[in-house]
C-alpha cells in the first residue's frame, strides 16, 4: 500500500506537536476511559437510578474540576518559563 504525501500524518506515524498541554489531554483521555467503563458497570454495582446518577454525576464533576485545574497549572507555568525567556535572567 502506498503512502499518501497529503496524509495528516505525513508518513511519521501517529505523533503530537510538542504542546504544553500534552499532558492534560493524557489525562483527559484517561478520564474519559475510565468515565465511559464507569457508565457500562454502574448500573451493575447500583440497583437505584438515583444512586447511579449521582455517581456518574460526581465523578463527571470531579473529572471536570481536574482538568481545570491542571489546565490552569500548566498555562502559569507555561507563562512564567515564557516571561523569564523573554526577560531573561535578572
Amino acid at each position: 500500500m502506498a503512502r499518501d504525501p497529503n496524509s495528516v500524518t505525513g508518513g511519521k506515524g501517529l505523533t503530537v506537536a510538542p504542546s504544553p498541554l500534552n499532558e492534560v489531554k493524557l489525562d483527559l483521555g484517561i478520564i474519559l476511559a475510565v468515565g465511559l467503563l464507569l457508565l457500562l458497570v454502574q448500573g451493575r454495582i447500583f440497583d437505584n437510578l438515583l444512586p447511579q446518577l449521582l455517581l456518574l454525576v460526581s465523578y463527571s464533576l470531579l473529572g471536570m474540576l481536574w482538568i481545570i485545574i491542571r489546565s490552569r497549572r500548566v498555562m502559569a507555568q507555561f507563562d512564567r518559563e515564557r516571561e523569564q525567556r523573554t526577560h531573561g535572567p535578572q
